[in-house]
């Protein structure tokens, strides 16, 4: 019960504080964060955090598919090669390519 009261409590408090920031402090942080996803640095961080992201997961889907083997069913094994398939030179939704 302890517990529910102070996440209400807590609710309560943010909600009022954001509604007393308003509309132009909402603004500034959105201006804010846009500027940073803008800047050069961090979009390329971004887009070799993906790429790398992707090679692990490349090799971890191999690691995986050769100890299990003809273990998967089938219907997973399409839905993965489908994905695969759909996925070759493609963007994602970060703008970066698929390599």
């Amino acid at each position: 019960m302890r517990y529910r009261l102070t996440f209400a409590v807590g609710l309560v408090v943010g909600y009022v504080l954001g509604t007393r920031a308003g509309r132009e402090r909402y603004e500034q942080l959105k201006k804010s964060a846009r500027q940073v996803a803008q800047n050069p640095a961090v979009r390329n961080t971004a887009e070799s955090a993906a790429q790398n992201g992707r090679a692990y997961a490349g090799k971890a889907f191999h690691a995986v598919s050769e100890k299990v083997g003809d273990k998967m069913p089938d219907s997973i094994s399409e839905r993965v090669r489908g994905l695969r398939e759909r996925g070759q030179g493609a963007e994602d939704d970060w703008g970066t390519s698929n390599t």
